[in-house]
Formats: C-alpha cells, structure tokens, sequence
C-alpha cells in the first residue's frame, strides 16, 4: 500500500495537479479565482502537453523514444538527489542581499514590468556563463545533449544547474530590489513559459507565432538556441524578452531553409544516462588531467568549451565566425 501511495503521489508531483484536486476536493471552486487557484491552474498545463507530444509523436511516428526514456531516467534522479537544494539558495540570497538593495519594489503593474526586465538580465547572465565557462557548461551540457527537441527536454538538467542558476539569478534580482513576492511571481509564470518554449514539432510545427517572432522570444528562438549548427551555435541566451540577446549581439533567428541540428558538438551517446549526465565532466576531468602545467588546468576549467592548450580551439564563437565567413562570398 506505501509503495501505491508513493507511486500516486510522484505521479500527482509530476502532473503539478495537487493544488487543484485539493481545491476540487474542498469545494472551494470560488478560489480558482484567485492567484492560488491560477497557479494550480497553470501548473499541470506543461505536464499534459508533454503526455500529448509523446503520444502524437506515436501518431506520426515520429516517437523520439531515447530522448524520453533518457529524459525521465534525468527526472528520476534529480527527484531523488537535488530536490531541495535549489530553494536553499534562493532563501540563502535573499537574506544575503535583500539587505544591500538599491531600491525597494512592490507588487504593482509598473514594478512588474522593471522586475521582469531585471529577472530576464539575470537570467541572459546565468546562461551566458553556463556557455562561455566549460566548469558551468558541465552544469548545462546536460540540458543541450537531447538530438530531438520536446517538452521532456525542460527537465533535462543537471541536479546542481539549479542552485547555480538560482544563485545568479536570484543574487541579481534581489540586489536590483526586486522583492521576494514580486520575484516568485516572476519565476513561476517565466518557468512555466521556459518550459513551453521547449516544444516540439510533433505539438507545433512552424514555431515562430507570426509577428510575435519579432516582438518576444519564441520556442523557435529556443530551438535555436539548443541546434548545434555553426549559425546558430551560442545564441538566444533570454527567456521570453530577447531584448538582452538584441543588446549583446547573440540575438539569431530561425532560418525555414536550414535544418535544424539538435545536441552538442562533441560525439554523444543520447541513449546513455552516463553520457548525457556525467560525459561533460568526464571529458573535462580527462583534459585537465592531461593538460601540461597548472595554469593550462586552470585554463581548461574556467575558459570557453573547445579551449585547447595546442591552439586548435573549437569554441562556438569560433566555429561561428568561421562559418559567416565562409558565407560571406556567396552572399556578395
């Protein structure tokens, strides 16, 4: 009977329904209403649409059974290992900094707006890092390892990605004074639209919602941001605002005439758990290992992945510029 009441309740966490069955239960329909009920509303949305790309993924055959069999083993573990580090570190930051904020915000329309702006700042920061610092992007490798795109991906992650992130984002926001309240109403509707942004062609074919590819990021901005191709390689680091990605020069839109290539640059075996999870960190333990003298270690550790200490650097801002030179001619 534990073993089925475990089993309901992991099936009831993944779903993010239990809110909304204990307001159903209570009867308190009215409180649906209210920012409680809206949560508990919005919650399960994201949940749901992954059992549905899975199963229209059957439909077109199309099932990209790896990616989720690997995905869930990802999900299983980081239930297991990294459940409550995360939340830790937020406590942690905003009693660390709270004290030092340059201003003060409330729970108004206009502050709203200003902690929005800030929280997409901190997030462009924390992922820019977690791509330029190869220690990091052991942290995020994880995230990008997938060579199918879907909604399972958002819970592909690395167990200590989180608090890195949370610790960035967090750190940076509450010291721009985005108070505490205002700041988990932010990350709960960006996390839910995070998440989103991760569909798939099997849900959404044409991803670019019209003119709204102009005017915010769409999850075909995020499908570029997970291709390895040499166009599109290291950009659209934002969430839902790219105006930062606009600002620092790594915005990139989707080209329909180039296929997509998901996953890393490195050689992956997407099916293996130890590959997708551990494989950064092994690559990196090796070449530190091997690297000659203490500085090059230093190096391998905090410069971009694809640093190399005999000058044959395969970073993405070189594969990148290699690749718009070589265009160059045929466009003129």
């Amino acid at each position: 009977m534990d073993l089925l009441n475990n089993l309901w309740s992991e099936i009831v966490g993944f779903f993010g329904v239990r809110q909304f069955l204990e307001i159903l239960i209570q009867g308190e329909a009215e409180k649906f209403m209210t920012y409680e009920g809206i949560v508990a509303l919005i919650i399960p949305v994201i949940p749901l649409l992954i059992v549905l790309e899975l199963i229209l993924g059957f439909i077109y055959k199309k099932p990209q059974t790896k990616v989720y069999k690997v995905i869930f083993l990802i999900y299983l573990f980081n239930r297991i290992v990294g459940r409550f580090i995360a939340l830790g570190v937020v406590a942690f930051c905003i009693g660390v900094f709270q004290p030092l904020a340059l201003l003060q915000t409330s729970m108004t329309w206009y502050w709203f707006i200003y902690g929005y702006i800030a929280w997409e700042f901190a997030h462009f920061i924390y992922h820019f890092l977690a791509h330029k610092v190869r220690l990091i992007w052991c942290l995020h490798a994880t995230h990008h390892s997938p060579e199918e795109m879907n909604l399972s991906v958002t819970h592909a992650h690395f167990f200590l990605e989180a608090p890195y992130a949370d610790l960035i984002r967090t750190s940076i926001c509450i010291f721009l004074g985005v108070e505490p309240v205002l700041l988990f109403t932010i990350m709960f509707i960006d996390g839910t639209y995070g998440a989103f942004i991760h569909v798939g062609e099997n849900l959404i074919r044409d991803a670019r919602f019209g003119f709204l590819n102009k005017l915010m990021l769409t999850p075909s901005h995020h499908r570029v941001h997970h291709a390895s191709n040499p166009l599109y390689i290291d950009t659209n680091y934002c969430n839902l605002l790219n105006i930062w990605d606009r600002i620092f020069g790594t915005y990139q839109e989707e080209d329909p005439k180039m296929e997509i290539k998901y996953g890393v640059t490195r050689p992956i075996n997407s099916g293996s758990f130890i590959d997708v999870y551990f494989g950064e960190i092994i690559n990196l333990t090796k070449d530190v290992i091997h690297a000659p003298g203490f500085i090059n270690k230093l190096k391998y550790i905090f410069y971009p992945p694809g640093w190399s200490h005999t000058g044959e650097h395969k970073t993405a801002k070189r594969i990148r510029a290699a690749y718009l030179m070589l265009q160059k001619p045929s466009q003129q």
